[in-house]
């Protein structure tokens, strides 16, 4: 699983074999969240409630890299970094 960015011990991925809505996964700790890029909603796991704002307020900061990052993958390119929520 590709790394994109980390921060307060969250670390944000994509996966190169991933298919359906744009979207992103999220570790935080033993927790995962699967979340819909264009939306912003949770589509699968749970999170902390804060650690979930956090992931969120990163989301609406950065859609636009996320959705090439999308694109990368899909042709299985190495993905870009994405800044950190600070």
């Amino acid at each position: 699983m590709p790394e994109i960015s980390r921060f307060l011990e969250i670390v944000i991925a994509m996966y190169y074999n991933d298919y359906g809505p744009t979207h992103f996964h999220a570790t935080y700790g033993d927790n995962e969240i699967r979340v819909n890029r264009k939306k912003g909603e949770i589509l699968s796991g749970r999170f902390p409630r804060r650690a979930e704002k956090l992931v969120l307020e990163w989301l609406a900061i950065h859609r636009i890299e996320l959705l090439e990052d999308w694109a990368l993958a899909a042709e299985r390119k190495p993905l870009n970094k994405i800044e950190p929520l600070e």
